[in-house]
């Protein structure tokens, strides 16, 4: 089998755009067509543009604002 070349401007057939301006992608920077991109997404996730979104009601992981080393409390007796 003969090795192919790979030119860091060509797309693979089928492969999706860039996510944030839409051009093609390089192998450079998959999945961005160019640093720029990838330093817009990488801000949009540092700067907190992007979230995971997260149910405060989840109980398998009790209460959002619960302490994880801190001992449950115990009501006080009299």
């Amino acid at each position: 089998m003969a090795p192919v070349a790979v030119n860091d401007n060509e797309s693979k057939a089928g492969a999706k755009p860039c996510p944030i301006c839409g051009k093609p992608t390089e192998a450079r920077w998959q999945p961005f067509c160019s640093k720029r991109c990838a330093d817009v997404d990488l801000n949009r996730w540092l700067s907190g543009r992007y979230a995971i979104p997260a149910r405060d009601d989840d109980p398998e992981n009790g209460p959002a604002d619960a302490d994880p080393e801190e001992e449950p409390r115990r009501p006080v007796e009299d």
